[in-house]
């Protein structure tokens, strides 16, 4: 149900706010705060890498759904101003798939290179989710206003228009990953997010 003409205006009036972007560019940085505590307060369980690994993966996709989000609720809801939301919020997106790439590369593989390289060819859901992240270092390079001049805006936009495959590849890893465990229901919900968020822009 879509708000009321009113509660649209306190809504974008408060998201238009000159300190709305500072609140959430600080909301955003909580999963990384969880994740240092409890890293410095042992609070992380009986495998501390293996948690920190899966936690900035969780949050990288969950950040994804989020920014993917944007363009529908701001179209079926009236809230134009969430669009000044969505390149901080795709930034977040790479910054958590960074953590979790350097949190598999570091704590699981001891920053061996060959051995990364190896992981990366032979286990399919590393593969797809390297793949998934060379596309995103590619977005978050071309995320400024400076990229969109020199690419030009139909090029630009046809190079982001890959966060899609983005979101596909993200749900590929995440079903691979479980897939070793026979464990799909957190996938499920994940993948019907997406799958929704997508098929709305079709």
């Amino acid at each position: 149900m879509a708000p009321s003409a009113a509660a649209r205006s306190w809504l974008n009036g408060g998201l238009a706010n000159r300190w709305a972007k500072s609140v959430c560019f600080a909301l955003a940085l909580l999963p990384l705060l969880w994740l240092v505590w409890g890293a410095a307060a042992d609070r992380l369980g009986a495998n501390p890498a293996e948690a920190i690994i899966r936690s900035s993966g969780d949050w990288t996709l969950r950040f994804l759904c989020l920014t993917l989000a944007l363009t529908p609720l701001r179209v079926i809801f009236g809230l134009a101003v969430l669009a000044r939301f969505r390149r901080m919020l795709g930034l977040f997106v790479y910054f958590y798939g960074l953590l979790h790439l350097l949190a598999y590369s570091w704590l699981d593989q001891g920053l061996e290179w060959t051995d990364i390289a190896n992981d990366i060819i032979k286990r399919p859901f590393i593969l797809v989710g390297f793949a998934a992240f060379a596309l995103l270092t590619a977005l978050a390079a071309t995320s400024f206003n400076r990229a969109i001049k020199a690419l030009g805006a139909r090029r630009w936009q046809t190079l982001h228009r890959s966060v899609y495959a983005v979101a596909l590849l993200a749900i590929l890893h995440f079903f691979w990953m479980r897939a070793g465990k026979n464990d799909f229901a957190e996938v499920a919900v994940y993948a019907a997010v997406v799958v929704t968020l997508l098929g709305w822009r079709v």
